[in-house]
């Protein structure tokens, strides 16, 4: 028995949304009587953060704290047309939407407050602490809650928006059928460290190391979770997601999708992590948003250094025990092409 270490190498280009129809997403914002916004949207939150980032965007387009902005993602019924939460467009497509409402929620905000202080809407400005002052003269001012209550209680206004967001068609050429189907992609490079057993065929993960390009991180934090969660997500694919039996018998594999592995938190590992900002014209204050690029480049690295493991070319997930046996076995032995060497 022996313990073969290898390094896989994989970088991929990732398409944000996709050009189906303009893949147009809608966002409808509006006040509540004490000064509150409610955003209202069709696009579901799946863990991956989209009541946050829509909820910071309407904030600063709003000029109002994010704490006073609520999301609501009811369902496709009461919510405002959207194509989805899907293709890694959440970012890019509802921001865009939510930044159109929020801004015109903003104009009725700005012309309620300015009835209320008898000066032009253009000479006002908003601190991001719930106040909207003459500019150079921050002693005048109104609250936002004050200006919410003098316009729909005095001033017979709604101050609400509504936007949405489409990409430009794209022309095809006649000859080649050739198009753009996106207006941005995001970009990854990843590097999986593992180990192979060359007796059971067990490959365990020891340490990754990444670089993503994001556009903007408008929430880092949560960037920086996702970047890391996703990872995982992208080993757990690679490496234990199968209802198949596997080695050495069927007794100790899944049966269906309530008992087939996953990896917990005693497997995860050492993740060094490299956001690179780039930020996008056409993107929500230049954010594209990580999304599925977080595990793309994870199963082709690990297939990667399998290879350079123990020799074993891996090319349909996952990459059990029992795959690796039998390309050792195919092998005539474990072949180290010692390319982390």
């Amino acid at each position: 028995m022996a313990i073969h270490k290898g390094r896989g190498f994989a970088c991929i280009n990732y398409p944000i949304g996709m050009n189906l129809g303009g893949d147009p997403s809608q966002a409808l914002v509006h006040s509540t009587p004490d000064g509150k916004f409610m955003v209202a949207l069709s696009s579901i939150d799946l863990g991956q953060g989209m009541k946050s980032v829509t909820r910071q965007i309407a904030a600063e387009t709003l000029g109002v704290p994010v704490a006073d902005v609520y999301v609501d993602t009811a369902d496709s019924d009461t919510g405002p047309h959207c194509m989805g939460s899907f293709a890694s467009r959440g970012t890019h497509r509802v921001g865009n939407a939510v930044i159109r409402a929020a801004a015109e929620a903003r104009k009725q905000m700005m012309e309620a407050a300015a009835e209320e202080l008898e000066v032009n809407a253009s000479d006002l400005d908003t601190d991001g602490k719930g106040n909207i002052h003459v500019k150079g003269a921050p002693s005048r001012s109104i609250t936002v809650a004050q200006t919410a209550i003098a316009a729909q209680f005095k001033q017979g206004r709604t101050l609400s928006g509504r936007g949405i967001f489409l990409i430009p068609p794209s022309p095809t050429d006649p000859e080649t059928g050739e198009m753009t189907p996106v207006t941005c992609f995001a970009h990854a490079a990843l590097i999986v460290d593992l180990e192979v057993d060359d007796e059971t065929g067990e490959v365990e993960v020891k340490e990754i190391n990444s670089a993503y390009e994001v556009g903007r991180a408008l929430n880092p934090k949560l960037v920086e979770q996702q970047l890391i969660g996703g990872a995982w997500m992208g080993v757990s694919h690679a490496l234990y997601e199968t209802t198949e039996p596997y080695y050495p018998i069927r007794d100790h594999g899944p049966e269906d999708f309530n008992t087939y592995l996953m990896p917990g938190p005693g497997q995860i590992v050492p993740h060094n992590l490299a956001v690179l900002e780039r930020p996008a014209e056409d993107a929500p204050f230049g954010g594209k948003g990580p999304g599925e690029m977080c595990a793309n480049p994870v199963l082709p690295a690990i297939a990667n250094a399998i290879y350079d493991a123990v020799g074993v070319r891996c090319d349909y997930l996952p990459f059990t025990p029992e795959k690796v046996l039998r390309g050792l076995r195919n092998n005539g032995g474990a072949k180290p092409k010692r390319m982390s060497a």
